[in-house]
């Protein structure tokens, strides 16, 4: 027996006030809908089925996957509808999964246990318990505590509104009895579609088991209809997030303010301050301490390393025991050694910093190979960029640069060599010299400063 899985994303999201889709909203940085195909990708689901409709270009294009199949509802008709244009594609060996485009946070593990609940011919469906249940469909039970139907908020009668067991909407079905069920389908309703939750009645009626389930979290079945309710799944999510890493030996000044939109692998004792940005796929070794507002993208960081605050490193891979920032900025391509040094207002982009070298202040080094125990000094520039073509600069081991140089590659300095403080440095230079470049300083007395016409 297979699994088939079908996401629900034809929903035009009218309140959240966007030309895009809802669905492609994001979460993390990620579309809600993505969050949930990948979640049926853990599931090691054998097919995964989207019905879309509104914006349905865009969200194809969005969501770039080969593994998906993708189903047009061309009128919004209902739950019932939507699930009924996939009816021809699914085998009745198979167990169906009914899940929501919008409703990002559902997890493996609960899905895993409604699928293994699931009887045969009959239906498992995820309900939830809510203090204020109002908007959401009641699971009506008999006297035996067995369910018989859900009836929709504009439906329900005085009694039922009081039921606070709401139906989530997730729920799985053996594919023969579900194709069934949705052909006995109809709109005679106060909202003239076809609901999706009138299955549950159906199978009662055939005297089908239905089981429940509830999530270990409300916000797993949490979904969004506004900016509100993205803002707080938002929250919701990063909070999940910074949990695991407590948990895991890390420390977060303040787990309320900490947000990852990727993937990230930390080691115990490493110490994140507030606004920490961490996006893409992200690697921080043990004794490593990330100062406030920084954003880590695509990089690499060694042990006992600290970034300070406002510091921005993305595509780079930082050794141990090295220094970053406060207002620094490694672009892609750049490999900081142990112990490499990067001040404040520098910026690097594909180097190579080696061990003891120190770039400490109002820099910017592109295109460029530092080797080890290299000094240089503030506002100095590689000049890597001709205008058309990108050029390399090389500094050998030991070397120092005055403040203020400018290197204008290709051009290799010297081991050891110095190069005076505002030199323009176009040829090579030799291991073990001075080089200055500077004009020869003269005064000329008696100078009147120019003052302002009256």
């Amino acid at each position: 027996m297979g699994l088939s899985v079908v996401i629900l994303a034809a929903g035009q999201g009218t309140r959240m006030r966007s030309s895009m889709p809802k669905v492609l909203h994001p979460i993390a940085g990620k579309p809600m809908l993505q969050h949930v195909i990948d979640t049926c990708k853990s599931l090691r689901a054998d097919n995964i089925f989207v019905v879309y409709g509104h914006g349905g270009d865009q969200v194809q294009q969005a969501i770039n996957d080969d593994s998906i199949q993708w189903v047009k509802q061309e009128q919004q008709l209902g739950t019932g509808h939507a699930v009924a244009q996939v009816k021809p594609f699914l085998n009745d060996q198979d167990k169906v999964l009914i899940l929501y485009g919008d409703v990002p946070l559902i997890h493996h593990d609960t899905l895993f246990e409604l699928l293994e609940i699931q009887p045969a011919g009959g239906i498992s469906l995820l309900t939830n318990i809510l203090d204020d249940p109002t908007g959401y469909g009641r699971i009506v039970r008999d006297d035996d505590n067995r369910v018989i139907g859900i009836v929709e908020q504009k439906d329900a009668n005085s009694h039922q509104l009081l039921i606070n067991e709401v139906n989530t909407g997730i729920l799985a079905a053996s594919s023969a009895e579900l194709k069934g069920w949705l052909g006995q389908l109809s709109s005679d309703n106060a909202q003239g579609e076809f609901y999706l939750t009138d299955v549950i009645g159906f199978a009662a009626n055939d005297q089908r088991e239905i089981v429940t389930a509830s999530p270990n979290n409300s916000n797993e079945v949490e979904g969004v209809n506004n900016r509100q309710q993205l803002a707080a799944l938002e929250r919701a999510y990063q909070l999940q997030c910074a949990q695991v890493l407590l948990e895991g030996g890390v420390t977060l000044l303040d787990p309320y303010r900490f947000d990852l939109r990727g993937k990230v692998t930390i080691d115990p004792d490493v110490t994140l301050d507030v606004n920490v940005i961490i996006e893409g796929t992200v690697v921080i070794e043990s004794g490593a301490y990330i100062g406030a507002n920084c954003v880590l993208k695509d990089c690499h960081i060694g042990k006992n390393t600290l970034v300070k605050p406002n510091s921005v490193i993305e595509q780079a891979v930082v050794g141990s025991d090295c220094t970053i920032g406060p207002f620094a900025r490694l672009r892609p391509d750049t490999v900081l050694h142990n112990d490499a040094h990067i001040g404040n207002f520098v910026e690097v982009k594909k180097s190579t910093i080696g061990s003891g070298s120190k770039v400490n202040h109002l820099a910017y080094i592109g295109d460029s190979e530092i080797g080890q125990r290299v000094n240089v000094g503030a506002g100095t520039i590689t000049c890597n960029y001709d205008g058309a073509n990108k050029h390399k600069t090389i500094i050998k081991d030991g070397a120092f640069i005055g403040s203020d140089s400018q290197l204008v590659a290709p051009v290799t300095i010297g081991f050891n060599a110095t190069i005076g403080a505002g030199s323009t440095i176009a040829k090579d230079v030799s291991d073990d010299v001075l080089c200055i470049t500077r004009v020869k300083q003269k005064e000329i007395p008696g100078w009147q400063r120019p003052v302002k016409s009256k």
